[in-house]
């Protein structure tokens, strides 16, 4: 099944349509588009500009609730919009969240599933899931942060969603990173044109030089000699991880982390070296 990411001009696939949850604050008129392009402006409930740790999100709510999406809603949904919609661009987390949601309420499908018969399996990420961390399969690795009190680590159980969701916490290895890589691009997922969407400019002002444009789930980074670079990229505590396509060349970068290392400087290199 390949998916378009086109819609109607006329009936554009909005919140107020497609969710029937309770909004309050949230304006019901955000498009699927602005979703998608992280210029919405709802009320994000991990805001990377005001909070400093995920943990953070914990204190109060644990973190053995979150399962699904919809377990995520009490932490913004009561929340006013951050700016109106369609203003500026501003990377959100639960913009991934409603986008999940909208998916499943469409398919009919659990988000996780969705994902495992139209991504997974076609792409033959077999090694790949959404995993709750009080079910972790065989040979899936835990990971670690890194404690100044004790000078050791502690596995971030407590410090991240115990199931992944619309927002991120997949658990992958690098090489079912390059088959999906490999698989979006010659357009076995989504259409050529789609892909062609996806990764060019959408969003952002181009004022940082490597998240300074977005276009549909990737950054965008500028490149004056050439084609643009498209990357995406996740943290947690104890997690960390970018992967990188240079269409200029064809190289597909993946670096992982289960210690929360600097990957961002480990691409920079690579970068100066094969690029």
């Amino acid at each position: 099944m390949k998916i378009g990411i086109r819609y109607s001009k006329i009936e554009r696939p909005t919140l107020g349509r497609l969710l029937d949850i309770p909004f309050h604050h949230i304006d019901k008129d955000v498009t699927v588009r602005q979703l998608l392009n992280h210029t919405s402006g709802v009320p994000d409930y991990f805001d990377e500009s005001v909070m400093n740790e995920y943990e953070e999100l914990w204190t109060d709510f644990p973190n053995y609730k979150i399962r699904h999406n919809s377990d995520l809603l009490p932490l913004f949904v009561n929340k006013p919009m951050m700016y109106p919609k369609g203003e500026k661009f501003q990377y959100n987390n639960s913009g991934y969240v409603l986008l999940a949601m909208i998916m499943e309420k469409v398919t009919g499908m659990h988000f996780d599933r969705y994902l495992r018969e139209n991504i997974f399996d076609i792409c033959g990420m077999n090694a790949t899931g959404y995993y709750e961390l009080d079910r972790l399969p065989a040979k899936c690795a835990n990971n670690y942060i890194y404690c100044d009190e004790t000078k050791d680590y502690h596995t971030n159980i407590f410090s991240v969603d115990v199931k992944g969701t619309g927002a991120g916490g997949a658990f992958i290895t690098e090489r079912d990173i390059i088959r999906f890589w490999t698989n979006l691009l010659e357009g076995n997922l989504i259409s050529r044109e789609s892909v062609a969407e996806m990764l060019s400019r959408q969003s952002g002002d181009g004022t940082d030089a490597e998240e300074g444009y977005y276009g549909y789930g990737m950054w965008i980074m500028d490149n004056p000699h050439g084609r643009d670079f498209a990357y995406f990229q996740g943290c947690d505590p104890g997690v960390s991880f970018i992967s990188e396509y240079n269409p200029n060349n064809g190289i597909i970068s993946v670096l992982v982390s289960n210690y929360g290392d600097n990957v961002w400087r480990e691409m920079r290199k690579i970068r100066e070296v094969l690029y």
